[in-house]
C-alpha cells in the first residue's frame, strides 16, 4: 500500500465516498481501479440491482421460510407510505400511533392504572435481535435519554442477571417489556415469569399485569400470559429478528429517547435506503462495503474482521454486527441447495477504541493474520471535553495510518542510531521492533452521533451483509443453526431436571447430564 500512495497522489480521492449523513475513506485498502471494476463486474453479474429491487419492494428473497425480508418498509417515512401496498401502510402506522401513546403516557408520568405509580424504570427482556439492536441504540443514543425514565436489558437466562437488574428497582414503578416474536423464547420466557413472580411478590395479580408489555406476532400467547390488550404491539413474519429494531421491538428505544427522535433514527436509515437503491455500484457505501469486504474474504483468505468505534457510546455496535453478520452470512449452501465451495461469513469482533489498543492492537500491528478493520468515528462529540475528543480521532486516524503505512527494519534501525543507541543493540532491536505494515482498514465518518446518523451507520452494515450473501448466493434471512440448538436445549433441559433420560446421546453429552445431575 506504500507502493500505492506513493504512485498515485490522488488516491484519497478516489477512493474518499460520501453518502447520507456519512463519508467512508477506502483509501488504505488493497484496491486499485482495476479491482473495483472486477468487483463491480462480479455485482453486476450476481444481478444485485435487480436484488436490492427486490429486498426493498417486499419481494419473497427468504426463499426457505417463503416470505420477505421487508424491514426497510418500516423505515419509510409517513408522507411516503402510499408507495407500500395499503395493509401494511396501516399496520406500520398504527403501531406507530401506538408506540407514541405509550410513550407520551410513560414520560408524562401518567400511573397506566389507578391507584398506580409513574414509571420510573423500564426493563426489557428479551435475546438476539430483540436485545442486541435496541440495547446497542438506546446506549450509543444517551445524549437524547428522557430524564423520567431509566432503560435495563436483560437477555441472559442466567438469572444473576435479571437479579442483579432488579434489586435496587421498586415493582411499584417498574414496567417490563417481553420482546419475543414467538413468545416461546426459553431464555426471554424463563425471564418473563420470574419477572411476574417479583412483581406478584408486591402486587396484585391484576396490578401486575399492567406492568407488562409485550411485542410480538403471537398475540394470542401474549394475552394467556396475562398482558392487557392495548399492551401487546404486534410484529410481523416480513420482519426478521435481527433486523427488527426498526419495528415494535424498538419501544424501549422510544422509551429511551423519545418516539420523535425514533421516527429520526428511522429517518436515518430511510436516507440511506434509498442511496442503496440509486447510487451507482461503484459510488454506492453499502455495495463498496460489501465487495471491499469480500474482496479480503474471498482473495485473500481472511477469516476476521475487526469493527473498532472510536466513540464509547458505541460500545455494543460490534456486538449486535456479530449477529446481523454471523446469523445471516453463515450458511454453507446455495439458495439452489448446492454445496457453498468459497468462504461466506468471517468472524466478527471488536470493542470501542482506544481501549482496544492497549489490548489487541497489538497483534493487528505485529501478528501473522491480515485483518480488515472499520475503524467508526464521529468529527463532533457530545462532550463538553472537546481536547479529549481531538485525541479520539487523533488516536484513530493515526492507527489506520501505522497499520498501512508500518515502518521497516532499515528505518527502525536509523531511528536508534539518531537517538544514540550503538550499532549492534540497534541491530538485535530492528526486527523486534519492526511493523510490517499493508493492515487494510476502512475509514467511516459521521458529523456527530445523532439518531440520523446512526440510523445511516446501522443501515449501512446491513445493506453491506445483503450485498455479500447475494454474490454468496445464500439466503441471509433464515437461521436454522440456530433452531437446531433451541430444540436440543430444550432436550437437555428436560433430562437435566430428571424428566427423560440421556441414553442415546453421544458419550460426552450424556457424562455431563449425568455429572450435572449427580452435583445437585
Amino acid at each position: 500500500m506504500r507502493d500505492l500512495f506513493t504512485a498515485g497522489s490522488k488516491r484519497f480521492d478516489q477512493y474518499f465516498k460520501k453518502g447520507p449523513h456519512l463519508a467512508i475513506d477506502f483509501s488504505k485498502n488493497h484496491l486499485t481501479s482495476d479491482t473495483i471494476t472486477l468487483l463491480t463486474a462480479l455485482a453486476e453479474e450476481s444481478q444485485l440491482a435487480d436484488k436490492i429491487h427486490a429486498l426493498t419492494h417486499g419481494k419473497k428473497l427468504n426463499i426457505t421460510e417463503n416470505r420477505a425480508a421487508f424491514h426497510t418498509a418500516l423505515r419509510i417515512p409517513a408522507q411516503k407510505r402510499d408507495q407500500l401496498p395499503k395493509e401494511i401502510a396501516d399496520e406500520i402506522s398504527a403501531v406507530h400511533a401506538q408506540m407514541q401513546s405509550l410513550c407520551d403516557k410513560i414520560h408524562r408520568q401518567t400511573p397506566l392504572y389507578p391507584q398506580g405509580q409513574a414509571i420510573t424504570d423500564i426493563v426489557n427482556l428479551g435475546i438476539g435481535g430483540s436485545d442486541l439492536g435496541p440495547a446497542m441504540v438506546a446506549e450509543a443514543l444517551t445524549p437524547y435519554h428522557k430524564k423520567q425514565v431509566r432503560c435495563h436489558f436483560v437477555s441472559n437466562v442466567d438469572g444473576n442477571q435479571l437479579h442483579n437488574t432488579l434489586k435496587n428497582l421498586k415493582p411499584e414503578t417498574t414496567l417490563f417489556i417481553i420482546a419475543s416474536k414467538s413468545f416461546t423464547t426459553q431464555e426471554t420466557f424463563a425471564n418473563a415469569k420470574s419477572a411476574r413472580s417479583w412483581l406478584e411478590a408486591s402486587l396484585s395479580t391484576e396490578q401486575t399485569n399492567h406492568h407488562f408489555m409485550c411485542c410480538t406476532s403471537k398475540p394470542e400467547k401474549a394475552a394467556e400470559f396475562g398482558i392487557l390488550p392495548d399492551h401487546i404491539l404486534p410484529m410481523w413474519d416480513w420482519v426478521g429478528g435481527r433486523y427488527s429494531l426498526w419495528s415494535s421491538i424498538g419501544l424501549p428505544i422510544a422509551f429511551a429517547i423519545g418516539f420523535d427522535n425514533f421516527e429520526k433514527l428511522l429517518a436515518g436509515a430511510h436516507d440511506m435506503d434509498e442511496h442503496f437503491q440509486s447510487a451507482p455500484l461503484s459510488e454506492n457505501l453499502p455495495v463498496m462495503m460489501g465487495l471491499v469486504g469480500l474482496w479480503y474474504i474471498n482473495f485473500w483468505n481472511t477469516r476476521s474482521h475487526a469493527l473498532l468505534p472510536y466513540e464509547q457510546m458505541l460500545a455494543l455496535f460490534p456486538n449486535h454486527f456479530q449477529q446481523v453478520d454471523m446469523e445471516s452470512n453463515g450458511k454453507h449452501v446455495q439458495v439452489t441447495g448446492e454445496k457453498v465451495n468459497w468462504q461466506t461469513a468471517p468472524v466478527i469482533w471488536g470493542q470501542p477504541g482506544t481501549n482496544g489498543q492497549h489490548a489487541y492492537h497489538q497483534m493487528l500491528f505485529q501478528g501473522t493474520e491480515l485483518i480488515p478493520m472499520d475503524f467508526i468515528v464521529g468529527l463532533r462529540t457530545h462532550s463538553p471535553y472537546q481536547q479529549q475528543h481531538q485525541m479520539l480521532v487523533a488516536n484513530c486516524f493515526a492507527q489506520t495510518r501505522g497499520l498501512m503505512w508500518g515502518r521497516n527494519e532499515d528505518e527502525v534501525y536509523q531511528e536508534m542510531i539518531g537517538q544514540g543507541i550503538n550499532k549492534d543493540e540497534a541491530r538485535r532491536l530492528a526486527p523486534h521492533k519492526a511493523i510490517s505494515g499493508n493492515q487494510p482498514s476502512t475509514t467511516i465518518m459521521y458529523d456527530k452521533l445523532t439518531p440520523e446518523s446512526l440510523g445511516a451507520l446501522i443501515a449501512l452494515y446491513e445493506h453491506k451483509v445483503f450485498v455479500q450473501g447475494i454474490i454468496w448466493n445464500i439466503n441471509s434471512f433464515d437461521q436454522y443453526g440456530v433452531e437446531l440448538g433451541k430444540v436440543i436445549g430444550q432436550e437437555v433441559l428436560s433430562q437435566l431436571q430428571g424428566e427423560s433420560s440421556s441414553e442415546g446421546y453421544d458419550a460426552s453429552t450424556q457424562g455431563l447430564v449425568n455429572y450435572f445431575r449427580n452435583h445437585q
